[in-house]
């Protein structure tokens, strides 16, 4: 079966995070007729697939969930950012080593990873016994055409980690005419938003804090809201960086709710660490960046502000050596941009790289 259908049909199934039901089932029957071992997870969608035997067990992870977003002026499950190309190249790599599964000297299992985008999809897999047992965990993300192009490869992307604080200004509303009988939310909103803009790290360190939602006042004008919901969208490049950013952010919201006399309280959510990029892993990605697609491919570390549950991997998992692999796509206009496209040639460029760091990982 050809990379490119294997892609036009794990395209036409998008779904969200969770409900990769028809995914999750295309991908085993695919494997499964390829011969290669399957294991659905029981208490959520995705699933493993293993060829070779014993140890060491060296993984790769493809995450298979799609965005929900508007596409030509339909809500819909969207492949925008590339989950579609990485299960392809997961499943290319399980029936490349299952041609040669004879000579691998260890196991390869491909984790069809849920529910990325929700940032939680790594949790659920560890805490199924997925990633029980291996030695090192490969991934893949296809890179924007503004980081990598085609015919190009990094052997590590280093993401940011990512939070978001769910916060609640708590008030009293008041008449229109008299103002002065209280505290406009919306007012106590545009302030705190302000305040975020004054928290700050080392400049050497990327980090932002950005007010992203703000609800407040409902169908009648002639009232002043009393109270009101915001979110925060918080990034840094490191953990411990992010840490920090959060001890900051708690004091600015006390801080404006003693000054504004209006109770302001929330709480963080879905947290997605910063990468921890192991030397080792990267080494190898390197060397078969460089084996199968020469070394005038090779490009540094990427180093982006975005996150990937990826990483929990390697939180949860210490012992763990992990790294993830950043191809070139000439993907355009960027991800998670509804009408994005990349350059389908890249799969089977994917694909070799991926299935040669397997091979060296096993050797090493």
């Amino acid at each position: 079966m050809k990379l490119e259908q294997i892609w036009q049909d794990l395209h036409g199934l998008a779904e969200i995070s969770f409900k990769e039901v028809k995914t999750t089932d295309y991908i085993a029957n695919t494997l499964e007729r390829a011969g290669i071992r399957v294991q659905l997870f029981k208490k959520h969608t995705g699933l493993i697939a293993e060829v070779g035997s014993g140890e060491p067990v060296i993984g790769l992870r493809a995450d298979i969930d799609a965005l929900w977003q508007e596409v030509d002026g339909k809500m819909q499950g969207n492949h925008s950012c590339g989950h579609d190309a990485h299960m392809t190249i997961g499943i290319g790599t399980l029936l490349a080593l299952k041609e040669k599964e004879d000579s691998l000297k260890g196991t390869f299992r491909c984790i069809f990873q849920p529910a990325e985008e929700q940032g939680n999809g790594s949790l659920a897999v560890i805490k199924s016994g997925g990633a029980d047992g291996l030695k090192m965990l490969f991934g893949v993300h296809l890179r924007p055409k503004e980081e990598l192009s085609f015919g190009e490869a990094a052997p590590a992307i280093s993401h940011g980690g990512g939070i978001f604080y769910e916060g609640k200004i708590t008030g009293k509303d008041l008449h229109g005419a008299r103002p002065h009988q209280g505290v406009n939310a919306i007012e106590a909103g545009f302030a705190l938003a302000q305040q975020m803009h004054t928290v700050r790290l080392s400049p050497m360190i990327p980090h932002s804090v950005k007010m992203t939602n703000f609800h407040a006042g409902a169908s009648n004008y002639n009232i002043i809201p009393g109270s009101a919901t915001f979110a925060l969208d918080v990034r840094a490049q490191t953990n411990e960086s992010m840490a920090e950013l959060q001890r900051l952010i708690e004091e600015k919201v006390a801080a404006m709710s003693g000054m504004l006399g209006v109770k302001i309280e929330g709480e963080w959510v879905d947290y997605t660490p910063a990468a921890a990029i192991n030397e080792d892993a990267e080494a190898i990605m390197r060397e078969a960046i460089i084996t199968e697609m020469g070394e005038e491919s090779l490009r540094p570390r990427v180093v982006t502000p975005g996150s990937d549950d990826f990483h929990y991997y390697t939180i949860e998992k210490p012992e763990l050596k992990a790294v993830m692999l950043g191809l070139g796509s000439d993907l355009t206009p960027g991800l998670h941009h509804p009408d994005m496209t990349f350059n389908h040639d890249c799969l089977e460029q994917g694909v070799r790289v991926i299935t040669r760091a397997v091979e060296m990982a096993m050797e090493g």
